[in-house]
């Protein structure tokens, strides 16, 4: 059975999907002030890397771990609202591009499984 990775397209796709996400993210209010101090191509590069390795594909991640990564964004107020509004955004991103449900449903619960560590719960 193929992996997430592959059934969403691969590098390509994934690169295509992050780079939607992370206009998405940066127009969205309620959470765009967490980039206000980011390097954005290095939070990006980061993130393919992440959701490559995430969803099947090869390892080629080389940052923090989900509660490292996360810890000075819950000091400036990270919460599950906020985990909430990833999510409605990887959606959206995935359907524009055209994911079947099922596999819209799959990033869901990987970001969902995640949610603990990012939280640092």
């Amino acid at each position: 059975m193929a992996t997430l990775y592959e059934r969403l397209g691969g590098q390509a796709a994934i690169d295509a999907a992050v780079d939607i996400f992370y206009r998405k993210m940066l127009a969205d209010e309620r959470v765009n002030y967490f980039f206000d101090n980011t390097d954005m191509d290095k939070q990006i590069a980061k993130q393919k890397g992440f959701l490559t390795l995430a969803f099947g594909g090869p390892n080629h991640y080389t940052g923090k771990d989900m509660r490292e990564g996360h810890k000075h964004l819950i000091a400036r107020g990270l919460n599950d609202q906020h985990v909430d509004i990833v999510i409605e955004h990887l959606g959206s991103t995935l359907q524009e591009l055209g994911v079947p449900q099922s596999d819209i449903a799959e990033v869901a619960a990987i970001a969902n499984g995640a949610r603990k560590d990012v939280l640092d719960r």
